[in-house]
């Protein structure tokens, strides 16, 4: 179980960087744009970050079923 929460770490804290990252890059963009492209890019890191969200879940999914290693199956 302990070593269950240690693979579980990496991909929660990717998974945080990520989001980060997302939204202070298009936050900037968004700051220094206007009109239309203002909303149309606004929208991408929200976007981003439901994706980022639901890959880490199942991520999170797979090391608790113990398929630590699914590239293998390739």
């Amino acid at each position: 179980m302990k070593s269950d929460k240690r693979k579980i770490t990496a991909p929660i804290i990717i998974t945080i960087i990520m989001i980060l990252y997302f939204i202070i890059y298009f936050g900037i963009l968004v700051y220094f744009l206007s009109g239309v492209w203002k909303y149309i890019l606004s929208i991408i890191p929200f976007v981003f970050t439901i994706i980022m969200i639901a890959v880490c879940v199942d991520r999170i999914k797979e090391i608790k079923k113990g398929e630590e290693n699914d590239i293998s199956k390739y």
